[in-house]
């Protein structure tokens, strides 16, 4: 089964790496797909940088891990990057091979919001990590409900909640604070050579 891994990584950090290796041996992925969001709907996009930026720091931050790859499916459509729509195209790519979303439970949560939310119970099974900003029982009730209405395929990683955060990480920069350990040294050095999120 493969994973997706969908989001803005503005910027990537260690809190989505270390969630993705440990599903991805949790579960027996033999390839997780980090995919960048051009134009993410449900996000304030006044302080989202480029998405060439940001899939430049997601291709560093991967790079020596053979079972990660990154995609630009979402860059390259038009308008704004939905996921079944995402999902569909990797089904079609696959040969309809069997797919997996990874979320985070804050994600989950708001998925009755999503675009045909119920065609991406159809077309994936989601996997969804737990968030320190979320409580564990409110997600295990999502978790049956959406089991129990649609017949939802979720899997729920054992792995503790991370507290890494973008904006933190954001913040940090713009106020000349060190990133150290929050991010690989490749998006560090990527993100002070670049100039990023100075104004954020």
């Amino acid at each position: 089964m493969l994973g997706i891994m969908g989001g803005t990584f503005n910027p990537i950090h260690y809190g989505h790496l270390l969630m993705c290796e440990g599903i991805r041996e949790e579960f027996s992925l033999e390839r997780i797909i980090f995919i960048p969001a051009k134009i993410p709907p449900h996000k304030d996009n006044s302080k989202i940088i480029g998405a060439h930026d940001r899939f430049r720091m997601v291709e560093l931050a991967i790079s020596d891990n053979p079972f990660f790859m990154a995609s630009e499916i979402e860059i390259k459509r038009k308008g704004s990057s939905y996921t079944v729509d995402t999902l569909r195209t990797v089904k079609e790519q696959t040969n309809n091979k069997e797919i997996s979303i990874i979320v985070g439970a804050d994600s989950l949560i708001q998925f009755e919001t999503w675009k045909d939310y119920r065609e991406i119970f159809k077309l994936a099974v989601i996997i969804v990590a737990s968030r320190p900003d979320t409580e564990e029982d409110i997600l295990i009730s999502y978790i049956n409900k959406f089991k129990k209405e649609f017949g939802a395929d979720i899997l729920k990683y054992s792995g503790k909640a991370m507290d890494y955060s973008s904006t933190e990480i954001r913040r940090r920069v713009e106020m000349g604070l060190s990133i150290k350990y929050q991010v690989p040294p490749v998006v560090e050095r990527y993100i002070y050579k670049n100039r990023l999120y100075r104004n954020a």
